[in-house]
């Protein structure tokens, strides 16, 4: 009993001294690829099919994401994670942030409606590509550090027309605040179950990512805007 408590409390201090990574600040999903206004299109719906060809282009913040998820990860398999007496902590920390499962997730979701989805390095290489109709895939997510245990997960694709004019937007998000995880003397099983609900957060964001794109693609467009956002409440 001694040695399983002390084996916890060493767990805890790992936690609270590790160096996670802060999740990046947000920026525009247009920043850096859009040089002037995006205009409305005249389209009524968002085309789709299995003639229909998308091209897509990953937005700066889902660009950044990935290096934050890719740091979080090694700092769980090749920092404190492998100091941590217990495994399934290490195994799950590495298991929630995997810094391919949304973009992974979204192009699998869009390959359901559309002909052909491709990715394009950069705008100018989508442009000469000249497909049917774009999309700039936009993905975020706030995992748990020793300051903060609020994570949430946000993920949306902006339709443009091959024009450039814009279409709709399909998004997900979902958010929750967990107690600490380094605080007093927690049971290894509860710290792994804290750790899991970072995944479960993204994942469930991406459902409601898939329900979005399924109403978006079957309802008139004027009931999506530009501007629309998700909301960021933590639950």
């Amino acid at each position: 009993m001694k040695l399983a408590l002390v084996s916890t409390l060493t767990v805890t201090v790992l936690l609270a001294g590790c160096s996670v990574p802060t999740a990046p600040k947000a920026v525009s999903s247009l920043e850096g690829l859009f040089t002037e206004p995006v205009g409305r299109s005249n389209a009524t719906h968002v085309p789709n099919g299995s003639q229909v060809s998308l091209g897509i282009v990953y937005s700066r913040n889902t660009q950044t994401n990935r290096a934050y998820l890719q740091h979080y990860q090694a700092n769980a398999g090749t920092g404190f994670g492998q100091s941590l007496l217990v495994q399934p902590i290490h195994d799950a920390y590495v298991a929630s942030s995997k810094p391919e499962h949304a973009v992974d997730w979204v192009k699998a979701s869009l390959q359901r409606h559309f002909g052909s989805v491709t990715v394009y390095p950069d705008m100018q290489s989508l442009r000469a590509a000249k497909p049917d109709v774009v999309a700039i895939i936009d993905t975020r997510s706030q995992l748990m550090t020793s300051h903060s245990s609020d994570i949430q997960a946000d993920v949306s694709a902006q339709f443009y027309d091959k024009n450039f004019n814009y279409i709709g937007t399909a998004q997900g998000h979902d958010a929750k605040a967990l107690s600490p995880l380094w605080a007093d003397y927690k049971r290894s099983e509860d710290i792994v179950a804290g750790i899991n609900e970072q995944q479960n957060v993204q994942v469930r964001a991406l459902q409601k990512f898939d329900q979005s794109l399924s109403n978006l693609l079957t309802r008139p467009t004027d009931k999506f805007s530009l501007s629309s956002k998700p909301t960021s409440n933590i639950q």
